[in-house]
């Protein structure tokens, strides 16, 4: 029976991991009461005795947590912003490379992607490795996604009653182009420059989709669409949860695969453009979904214990 510590259980990510960890017999899942949440004592001696920590905090909130361990055989899963680019941390996609798995295996430590870099990444990491594109190309990303990825303070602007009308429109945001899922899409993937990134908040609960369009005058290596279906489909061909389309779509919807750890690659275009574009759970493969996969994976379990 392994014991299990959600540090920040009340947030959307952590009620999610909480409730596929009630699906299991394997694991114990430690709480604290409310009166002692934020107690720093409280909170240092559960993590001290877990065999799993899921940490699902600030940024700020997630560095302090990880200063408390004492225990050397406690890992870590970071659901935050705060140690996806630090090279001491595996980057929780293990279906990037045999090279991210193994570090997820061997790691006490585990950054579990953002929603939007998730996307963005299943569809950049394999261009850039297959040296289909330079690592100095000029991306763009355009992401949808569902409201629950604001966390609880946007699901209840969503959700009040009497909302201004903005709500009832898509709203994209991120205009700064400093969105926190940036650097990890610039590290992970190994680029020279941060993509143009428009993510973009509609009114649905969860589900994403992530584009990347490509100009086929600036690929290196030139391929059209049914080639590069090809070399995706067998990039990511012994894996559980990522598949690539097949045929194409007139309306690619973002919540399809909504209550899944499932992510699906489309590509289209024509012969001067193709677009990439990545479907998924923002609360599944996105964010709950990727943790619960990671600690079966570090486990030695199945990696689709109750992500199927």
């Amino acid at each position: 029976m392994y014991k299990i510590f959600i540090d920040g259980k009340e947030g959307t990510t952590g009620l999610k991991i909480f409730e596929r960890m009630a699906k299991r017999s394997d694991v114990q899942v430690e709480t604290l009461p409310e009166e002692l949440r934020k107690d720093a004592a409280a909170r240092k001696e559960c993590i001290n005795r877990a065999d799993i920590v899921f940490l699902c905090l600030p940024d700020a909130a997630a560095r302090e947590a990880v200063s408390l361990v004492e225990n050397d055989a406690v890992r870590i899963i970071d659901a935050s912003t705060a140690h996806r680019t630090s090279p001491d941390w595996a980057y929780g996609f293990p279906e990037l490379s045999a090279k991210h798995r193994e570090k997820i295996i061997r790691s006490n430590r585990v950054a579990v992607p953002g929603c939007h870099a998730s996307g963005f990444i299943s569809l950049v990491y394999p261009l850039v490795a297959g040296g289909f594109v330079e690592k100095d190309y000029p991306f763009v990303c355009h992401s949808v996604t569902g409201y629950s990825g604001g966390g609880k303070k946007m699901i209840a602007e969503y959700e009040a009653e009497g909302r201004a009308e903005e709500y009832d429109s898509p709203r994209q945001y991120g205009l700064s182009q400093n969105h926190k899922h940036l650097p990890e899409m610039q590290f992970v993937c190994g680029l020279e420059h941060k993509p143009i990134f428009n993510p973009i908040v509609s009114d649905f609960y969860s589900g994403m989709c992530v584009t990347v369009p490509i100009y086929t005058r600036l690929m290196k290596k030139k391929v059209g669409i049914e080639g590069l279906k090809r070399y995706f489909t067998e990039y990511y061909a012994s894996h559980n949860f990522i598949k690539v389309a097949q045929e194409a779509k007139n309306y690619l919807p973002a919540n399809t695969l909504v209550g899944t750890n499932n992510l699906e690659i489309y590509i289209d275009g024509n012969e001067e453009r193709i677009v990439l574009a990545s479907v998924f759970d923002n609360l599944g493969k996105g964010a709950s979904g990727a943790a619960v996969q990671c600690m079966n994976i570090m486990l030695g379990l199945d990696e689709r214990t109750s992500l199927i």
